[in-house]
């Protein structure tokens, strides 16, 4: 797992700034390699740190609407994920990918015996390196209420899987 840990370390130093795009080196300044969306999001660790609905209101973290939402998220290079709650317990791992466009991401929890628990689309409002924002609708079937789940870069560590 520390392994695991230090590249991720290393892939959000290497992504620091709102920007999407870092020098290919130091002997082109003039060239650029843009992330695209998934590497975007493998790039950092994930704090929940807001949440919007859809009149632009500030939603408690503890409202009903959002506090399902609210830990820390690790998505993995290679398509696996795990979060956990703000006490560092975990909340749930499987896989996970985004559209090539940026637009949706899509879950798949599972249990320790890799069955799948459920599936989730979401929609993705921002994806930049400095937030990552997705869309939830907490009545089903009713799209004029939502509540943006907004995330930021942490440095915070993922607690060991034991």
């Amino acid at each position: 797992m520390g392994s695991a840990v230090l590249a991720m370390g290393l892939l959000a130093a290497c992504s620091s700034g709102a920007a999407t795009e870092a020098p290919a080196s130091s002997s082109t300044p003039s060239e650029s390699v843009t992330q695209n969306p998934s590497q975007v999001l493998s790039a950092t660790a994930w704090q929940t740190t807001g949440a919007v609905d859809q009149d632009g209101n500030n939603v408690a973290l503890t409202d009903e609407t959002a506090k399902n939402y609210v830990g820390y998220a690790y998505f993995k290079d290679g398509g696996e994920f795990t979060m956990y709650t703000l006490d560092d317990e975990p909340k749930m791992h499987g896989d996970w990918t985004v559209s090539e466009d940026g637009k949706t991401r899509h879950i798949v929890a599972k249990d320790d015996a890799g069955k799948t628990l459920f599936e989730r689309e979401s929609e993705i409002t921002a994806l930049t390196g400095d937030e990552f924002t997705y869309r939830s609708y907490p009545e089903e079937g009713n799209q004029d209420l939502y509540v943006d789940i907004i995330h930021t870069p942490t440095d915070h560590e993922e607690p060991a899987n034991d």
